[in-house]
């Protein structure tokens, strides 16, 4: 037989493309357009309606960038049109789109004249059923236009001036298209879909199999059959001729897809937070309009904070919504309130993004979420399993990690198992994508890349549209439908994440378990980009800390004449929340977000501000005495924790301070520093054990300058060889010397390119640590800043923070998966240390480090820790991180993990001083060190009963007792939504609780009051 197999696919794809598809739409006539350009931000439907409406040209240039133009279109149904069998009639809107990056350039909204959402428009999504209008032959509605610019720019990363309002410009950046009452042959379009699916599928199948060559023949038949000059005419005998191939069951052992409708939104990214909101109900518009149309339909949806908005800015919409949660056809999973970064939000942010997001799910529709949904984050903590069973969840699923540059996971389902024993089952889409299209091409990279086969059967594809919202579409479902039961395809059945979980979980007993941290190897400059939103972040953190501390306190030791802020507090908690989102706290947005990131967390601390300082004074009473309010864990300056109380009187003294060869020797009598003439820290020595921290010849506070290029994705990626080039900020213009009370603060200054740096060196009085506080006006450009101490000591990992504990990291690089971990994440502390001996590192802002460690000619190990403290990106904000920034750095020597969580709390938690009237004892003390107390606030249900959460955090066993100091009828433990639980090793009474937890174990306490 002749091989003419690439003629006929030659010609398969000239025949959809100019025959199939044009033919789609028989005929068409243009609807009239008027218009009324908003002259700046967004306004509500019923606003928008009420404006003059100028005649519009077809064809016209249109669209400022982030502007919004509303159309009205008008227009007659032709007579007779939509009525002949298998006609429909349809609007076609096209606003000027490209069909390559749908969600990142113009949208729009379709509107009734009373003010009723439609569904959306969006690149490949452009119609309208003529029955959604309700207006029968006559057509007028309208649609809200965003002309949102393509900030991608085709991913070139090349930098951009679309991402701020004030540098985009106002030249139009589309050109509208067709726009048009149309008629839609129903019988062309089920055909187009029939041919992409048994086309798609062919190119995935072996040569050799016969499978193929069927398909492609019945193909051949079809085009032979059909009349090119009368497609319509001849569609249904084009469809006969491949029923047979389409009817075709699946292989018995074909492995089975559970697809789950999908709009992955970023909430905030290459568009602002305001434009989300409209891409919210773009999208989940058109999914209740398919809902109508294909009851099998299910769709997943991941974050509250998305319906929350939904609920007020769209409520009727939402009550759509709401009918179609109780079909089971739209269906909340996640449980958080955004789909967040889970690196570095701390550890009670992480417990309220799930309080939060299961709380609203619970409470609007009745949904009780199972599994944690986080498809995109950059890296997932291994304090998650124990966080999300907490939550009361029971299964998790990612898929970011398949963009691993290095290497691969060994699994797609498994056991994750966290910091402290907890496993969660865990899912990793084969499909690799939260965006699938359904193609056959997705489908079969699915069953090919799925690596469980032989244990497992079936896995999960998330489908429709995301990052830029839009959704699902109904070529999707005819794809979906199409492949249900298909020989060569892989079976797919459109369900719900939960039915997948359950099957997965009941055939597949025996799981392999995964070990710690998810560690992404690529996006690792996310813990050092935009560091005012990461400074916004952590001080948002601990004055949440702090204002439902105090607030507590004076709500229970005013016996209720201060009234316990709750729903202030709680707006303010979904604010840092949103800020938390993947793309926000880490730094890869438009220089628009982070703008309303800074303000949003100025907002944040001007409003928590006042709150403490309103319950420190109804707590303390009137008085002129001066008290320290101790919001920390651990007694301070001689104030108990989470105390509020007078000092007590303490030995005058001073740091010691000599000059020494230009430099100058600071001695405290805890620890002592020595400075050289350049301010580099040659020496650094705790009395306590009288060894020298610095290693031999070498110096901390070494700032280095390296070239930051990445080869992509720049706000995102610092790339290994960044180490290459590097300048040592060695030279001072100045050191000085300035005695602050008791304290001694040396001055140094550095130049650096066109940036400036002061670093203020102190050594306190009493303290165990030595502050740098480097203040830096930033000026350079794809650059980055490291702040180094080498140290004398033999580390074979190091211990950095995360939520509700700690995670080691080897510092050597025998395998390929330690090497990838050049940039690591820390919050509050990192520790190095050998037998008997280590370092504490502290910081109030920041979260990239590196670690490494080497052998020196003596023989000895110097283990050096850095801290990555600014960069320099230029896409997609050029101007990030541009300005003043003050990072704050505490390095104690002599230091064990005990210290080291000590010294993280005490760099984020300012002594906070108040006059008053008298002192105020803690509500709760807990007497063990290795019991941290992480929040104290009153019960989500007004009932003004006491929470308090609390965990193990030295990572081993430990006992503990915690005491409530104010009258409880009862003690017991309950999960992060204050749900009575019975908890391992908690042993609750009336007004206390005895506790032998495991190492990093969580426990939240209810004292019923």
């Amino acid at each position: 037989m002749h091989d003419d197999r690439r003629i006929t696919e030659v010609r398969l794809d000239r025949f959809l493309r100019e025959r199939i598809t044009l033919a789609i739409y028989s005929r068409s006539v243009p609807l009239a357009l008027s218009s009324w350009e908003v002259p700046d931000e967004p306004v509500p439907v019923m606003e928008a309606l009420r404006q003059d409406f100028r005649p519009q040209e077809h064809g016209a240039a249109w669209g400022r960038p982030w502007g919004t133009t509303w159309l009205r279109l008008q227009g007659e149904v032709p007579d007779s049109w939509g009525t002949a069998p298998d006609t429909e009639v349809e609007m076609v809107v096209d606003l000027g789109f490209t069909t390559e990056i749908p969600g990142f350039q113009c949208e729009g909204t379709a509107w009734r004249p009373d003010g009723s959402i439609i569904k959306a428009i969006s690149p490949r999504n452009q119609y309208i059923p003529l029955k959604l209008l309700g207006s029968g032959m006559a057509v007028d509605f309208y649609v809200e236009a965003a002309s949102n610019p393509d900030v991608a720019q085709g991913w070139t990363f090349a930098a951009t001036p679309y991402g701020d309002k004030a540098t985009a410009g106002n030249l139009p950046q589309y050109r509208f298209g067709s726009i048009a009452i149309a008629e839609l042959n129903r019988s062309v379009w089920e055909l187009q879909q029939d041919i992409a699916t048994l086309r798609g599928l062919m190119h995935e199948l072996p040569m050799e199999l016969p499978r193929r060559h069927e398909i492609l023949r019945a193909l051949e038949r079809m085009m032979d059959i059909m009349d090119p000059d009368d497609v319509a005419g001849t569609a249904a005998a084009g469809r006969a001729a491949l029923a047979g191939v389409l009817a075709r069951p699946a292989y018995g052992s074909a492995h089975q897809l559970l697809a789950t409708g999908h709009a992955h939104i970023d909430s905030a990214w290459l568009w602002p937070v305001r434009e989300t909101m409209r891409k919210c109900a773009r999208t989940f518009s058109n999914v209740v309009a398919l809902m109508d149309d294909d009851p099998d339909f299910v769709f997943s949806c991941s974050s509250a904070q998305q319906m929350a908005w939904i609920k007020q800015f769209y409520p009727e919409l939402f009550g759509r919504i709401r009918e179609k949660v109780k079909s089971g056809q739209f269906v909340p999973v996640g449980g958080m309130w955004v789909e967040s970064d889970t690196n570095m939000p701390g550890g009670e942010a992480m417990a309220r993004q799930f309080l939060e997001g299961k709380s609203f799910f619970l409470d609007e529709f009745g949904i009780d979420c199972q599994e944690a949904w986080l498809p995109d984050s950059f890296g997932y903590s291994a304090a998650l399993p124990q966080i999300v069973k907490a939550a009361g969840s029971q299964w998790f699923l990612t898929q970011k990690i398949s963009w691993n540059q290095i290497n691969r996971m060994p699994h797609h389902t498994f056991n994750w198992e966290g910091i402290d024993g907890t496993r969660l089952f865990t899912h990793f889409p084969p499909v690799d994508t939260y965006n699938s299209e359904l193609t056959a091409r997705d489908l079969a990279h699915a069953e090919r890349n799925y690596r469980d086969h032989g244990h497992g059967t079936i896995s999960l594809v998330p489908f429709g549209y995301g990052d830029g919202g839009g959704g699902p579409t109904r070529e999707m479902l005819a794809a979906a439908h199409r492949a249900a039961d298909l020989e060569g395809s892989p079976k797919v059945r459109i369900g719900t994440a939960r039915s997948f979980f359950e099957q997965a979980e009941a055939e597949y007993t025996a799981l392999p378990v995964w070990v710690g941290e998810m560690y992404l190897e690529l996006h690792r400059g996310t813990y050092t980009s935009q560091a005012r939103t990461k400074q916004g972040n952590r001080r948002s953190e601990h004055l949440l800390r702090e204002a439902e501390l105090w607030c507590a306190t004076a709500a229970i030791r005013t016996g209720g004449a201060f009234t316990y802020p709750a729903a202030e507090l709680k707006r303010l908690w979904r604010l840092v929340l949103l800020q938390q989102f993947h793309d926000i706290l880490p730094g890869s947005s438009i220089a628009w977000v982070h703008q309303d990131a800074e303000r949003n967390y100025a907002a944040i601390a001007k409003g928590l501000e006042e709150l403490i300082a309103q319950a420190g004074a109804a707590a303390l009473g009137e008085g002129s005495e001066e008290f320290l309010l101790n919001a920390g864990p651990h007694e301070r300056n001689g104030v108990a924790a989470l105390a509020a109380a007078a000092p007590p009187p303490g030995p005058e003294t001073s740091v010691q301070v000599a000059a020494r060869d230009g430099g100058f020797l600071l001695d405290n009598g805890i620890i002592r520093a020595v400075l050289d003439a350049n301010g580099l820290l040659t020496s650094l020595r705790d009395h306590a054990s009288g060894r020298e921290a610095i290693a031999p010849g070498q110096f901390g506070n070494h700032l280095e300058l390296h070239r930051d290029t990445p080869n992509e994705w720049d706000a995102w990626d610092i790339d290994e060889f960044y180490r290459r080039n590097v300048t040592s900020l060695t030279e001072a213009a100045s050191v000085t010397l300035e005695r602050q009370g008791g304290d001694a603060v040396v001055v140094v200054e550095r130049l650096t390119g066109a940036s400036r740096i002061t670093q203020r060196i102190r050594m306190a009085s009493g303290s165990s640590s030595l502050g740098i506080s480097t203040e830096v006006d930033w000026q350079e450009r794809e650059k980055l800043l490291k702040l180094g101490f080498p140290l004398d000591l033999r580390a074979d990992r190091s211990a950095a923070e995360t939520q509700f504990g700690h995670v080691f990291r080897p510092t050597h690089v025998n395998t390929s998966w330690e090497a990838a971990k050049f940039e690591i994440c820390a919050h509050r502390w990192i520790h190095v240390a050998e037998p008997g001996y280590g370092v504490a590192i502290a910081n109030a802002s920041t979260y990239g480090h590196d670690v490494a460690r080497s052998i020196r000619d003596d023989g000895g190990t110097t283990t050096t820790v850095r801290l990555s403290l600014l960069r320099a990106a230029k896409f997609p904000d050029p101007q990030a991180d541009r300005g003043r920034h003050v990072l704050d750095v505490w390095i104690r020597p002599g230091a064990g993990i005990a210290e080291a969580v000590e010294e993280g709390y005490l760099a984020n938690l300012a002594p906070r001083k108040m006059r008053g009237g008298h002192a105020v004892e803690p509500l709760v003390s807990v007497d063990s060190v290795a019991l941290v107390v992480e929040a104290v606030k009153l019960a989500e249900d007004g009932s003004g009963d006491v929470i308090v959460r609390l965990y193990e955090s030295l990572g081993e066993r430990s006992t503990g007792h915690v005491t409530a100091n104010f009258p409880t009828k009862q003690v017991h433990a309950v999960d992060l939504l204050e749900r009575r639980i019975e908890a391992p090793g908690v042993a609750a009474g009336k007004n206390s609780a005895d506790l032998v937890l495991r190492p990093f174990q969580l426990v939240t306490l209810r004292f019923v009051r």
